[in-house]
């Protein structure tokens, strides 16, 4: 073979292994929640009516994007719209980068009026100034989720959020109580927080997210419990818990008759009885 046909077939070769790898990136880039690729081992299953899979960092931010809507009285369709635009946004990570001075979970822009650097990668402020915008907008409520988002986003990509309505629906659903033992997350071995620091910044973070005053802090260290008016908002605290359990080393999380366990990462029935039906039992790991 002339040596000019064998360099012309490894440059073709080289070629076609450069397009593969770019093919693989953009669909991975684009769909790849979809497609159930592989995430690593800190993970969260949401099963509402269909089935979510997401990293513990997005749980975690997911959870608290659905408590400042209920906080802020706002309808269930605004919470898909603003875990809509997060997942677009972000996916739904609170990154400390993005187009030209755009950060946070909602790639808001402090140029634009958002808020400090600062303020705009808290997630609960980036929520709670979501939440405003999308509430000044005319008619939103009988908007197609991207274009509700869009109105408060004014992205260069306007049709992109409604990719992830169908999955925000199933987080809200699962998030605001619609569904029970929803949210189960498997945690890494090592909390990232133990005994009563955790316990105390786990009950200021659910009294932040949910608007809860008279929550105070644990009296035995690690356990607490948490008032729950009926199933709905017990299921709301409870998948919360689970969906914080990584960052605040949360070990167990008990509602009626079922109990959540950072050991086997599931939900299943409470040995030797139901819990109280009118309150969350949380426990974080001890101190070593």
């Amino acid at each position: 073979m002339p040596v000019r046909t064998r360099v012309a077939i490894v440059a073709a070769g080289v070629v076609v292994a450069v397009v593969a790898l770019l093919g693989v990136w953009f669909v991975t880039k684009q769909f790849g929640r979809h497609l159930g690729l592989p995430l690593a081992s800190r993970t969260c299953t949401v099963e509402a009516d269909g089935r979510v899979v997401l990293s513990a960092e997005q749980m975690a931010n997911a959870a608290t994007i659905a408590a400042i809507g209920v906080q802020r009285k706002m309808p269930e369709r605004a919470v898909v719209v603003a875990l809509a635009t997060a997942y677009q946004e972000s996916h739904l990570r609170n990154i400390a980068h993005g187009d030209r001075d755009s950060l946070g979970l909602f790639q808001q822009r402090p140029s634009q009026g958002w808020g400090t650097p600062e303020q705009v990668q808290d997630p609960r402020y980036a929520a709670n100034k979501f939440y405003a915008a999308l509430k000044k907008v005319k008619g939103w409520e009988k908007m197609r989720v991207t274009e509700a988002a869009q109105r408060v986003q004014r992205s260069a990509f306007p049709e992109a959020y409604q990719k992830w309505a169908a999955d925000s629906e199933v987080l809200t659903r699962a998030l605001l109580g619609h569904a029970t033992g929803a949210v189960a997350c498997t945690v890494g071995s090592k909390p990232t927080m133990r005994g009563p620091a955790a316990a105390a910044a786990l009950v200021e973070s659910l009294a932040l997210d949910w608007g809860l005053p008279d929550l105070t802090a644990p009296t035995d260290l690690t356990g607490f419990t948490v008032p729950a008016a009926d199933s709905r908002n017990g299921w709301r605290y409870a998948h919360w818990l689970v969906s914080h359990a990584d960052d605040h080393g949360v070990k167990l999380v008990r509602f009626g008759d079922l109990e959540w366990t950072a050991e086997h990462g599931t939900w299943a029935k409470v040995k030797g009885g139901r819990a109280a039906p009118t309150q969350v039992l949380a426990e974080v790991f001890a101190a070593t």
